[in-house]
Parts: structure tokens; sequence; C-alpha cells
């Protein structure tokens, strides 16, 4: 609702979401920002939000690291080069010409990193052509769309994400996952996806210089690296698993049921009959 599109689209986007609060019992944020941010603009009070985090199937990208080395070989790219990633839309609030800016940064101190963009839209023929220029030309990889992300993180030494504007993106905590280190705008919800320096790194939107700085830390700090990883893996493991997002869900629904009367029957070991629901 902010930053994605023109003063008079996002206008009437918000307007609509206003008029669609009135009917509706609660309403969804996947995060405390967003919520915050929500509230700011006027769609409901906070007492009509809950925060439900995303859930997702992450079982490929805990796994991702027995695809390392396939990515690398595919686009003739060497093993022990440091190789800096972002994936998502080429769209303008993902910001990828901070992307670029950082990477032509990092490349003055380090000659041998490559960068890769995973993606595609309607920027794509303009960020290529900022590629060309003499500080980035021959250092970074455009893939298009892709499907086999696992096989993309497995090789991948930092994931950055760039954006302006941000609700969960589903690429931070997918890197997570898989054991890349994240580097991030502090935007939207990401504060609350990555703990600062424990589990990420968090700089200011539009700072390439600060950007390029904390993927340099990351790529040249042995021991941040390590406790980084760790940590990110085991928090995205605790909050961004599909079974927990069914559970919440569930809980939510229960909760919503029983203050407008309704009985949900319970089965044999406590659990709710989904198939089940009696009107008062």
């Amino acid at each position: 609702l902010s930053g994605y599109y023109g003063r008079m689209r996002s206008a009437g986007l918000r307007l609509m979401e206003r008029f669609l609060a009135r009917f509706s019992d609660k309403l969804i944020a996947v995060s405390d920002r967003v919520r915050d941010d929500l509230v700011s603009l006027g769609i409901a009070p906070a007492d009509r939000f809950v925060v439900v985090p995303l859930g997702l199937d992450l079982d490929p990208m805990f796994d991702a690291s027995c695809n390392r080395g396939a990515f690398r070989r595919e686009f003739g790219l060497r093993s022990d080069a440091p190789l800096v990633g972002i994936v998502g839309r080429l769209f303008p609030i993902k910001n990828h010409v901070l992307f670029l800016e950082a990477a032509a940064r990092v490349r003055v101190s380090d000659s041998d990193a490559r960068f890769v963009v995973v993606g595609d839209g309607p920027l794509r023929a303009s960020l290529e052509e900022r590629a060309r220029q003499p500080d980035l030309r021959g250092r970074v990889v455009f893939t298009g769309w892709r499907h086999d992300l696992p096989k993309i993180y497995a090789d991948l030494n930092v994931v950055v994400v760039s954006s302006m504007n941000e609700g969960t993106p589903v690429s931070a905590i997918e890197a997570m996952a898989a054991g890349c280190l994240v580097v991030a705008t502090r935007v939207g919800g990401l504060p609350d996806l990555i703990d600062d320096g424990r589990t990420g790194i968090l700089v200011p939107p539009n700072e390439p210089a600060m950007l390029a700085s904390a993927v340099e830390r990351l790529l040249t700090d042995p021991v941040s690296r390590e406790s980084m990883r760790s940590a990110a893996s085991a928090e995205v493991r605790r909050r961004f698993m599909a079974s927990r997002l069914v559970t919440d869900l569930q809980q939510l629904y229960l909760d919503l049921l029983t203050a407008k009367g309704v009985t949900v029957p319970s089965s044999e070991d406590g659990e709710p009959k989904a198939d089940a629901v009696v009107a008062p």
C-alpha cells in the first residue's frame, strides 16, 4: 500500500482496504511492523489485527547443500569465487540498482567477487545496461526466472535484500534456511525477520557504501559467518515452518468461531474436528 505504485493508485488501494476492513472480523499481518504500518495508514485499529508470520515448506532449503557446485558449473563460475546474489522480481520497489551500486564497491575490495541477479521483470534491460559499465562488466550474471532455488542458494555466499519496502521477503527466509548469509535494508518487516548482527545484517535503505561494507564483512569474517549461519537456520526453523502456520491459522479460526457462539466438537485426542461445526 506504499511505495509499489503511483500516488493516486496507492491512495485508491488504501481506500479500498479501509472499506473492506469494516466488514472483516480480523485482519492478518505477516509481522508486527507490517501491522504497525497498516495501522498508521488508517486501514484499521491495532486491535483488529492478528499477526501470523509466513509459514513455508523449507525442507528443500535445509537440504540445499546437496546441490553445491551445480549452479557455479552451469554458469562457469569458479568454485572459490565469492558469490553474492539477489532473488526477486526486477521491479522498482526491490531496488536492484542499489544492489548493483553496492556490487561495484565490493568489486573494488575483492576483484574475485561475482554477482548474481535471479528473477526477471520490466527493469531487466536497464539493469543489464548498468552491469555492462566498466566497473561491473563481466562480473554480473542474470539468470532470469528460476524454479531450482535450492540449487542456487547452495552456491551463494551472501544474499542481499535491497528493497525500499517489504513485508516478509520469502527470499530472505529461504536463504537463511539454506545457510546463506543475508544483508538487508532496514525497511518494512525485515527487522522482525533479521536480528541485526546475530542472524544477518541490516543496513539503512539507499546507502550503497554501507550495503557494500556489510557484504564485505561477511565475505571476510569467518567467525561471523559461521555464527550467523547457524543462528539464522535455527531461527527460521523455529518461526517460519508450514506446520506452525497451519497451527496458527487453525487457532485463529477456532477463536473467531468461538466468539460467534459456534461450537467445534473435539475428537478423542482433543483436536477439533475440521468437518464438524455446530451452529448455536
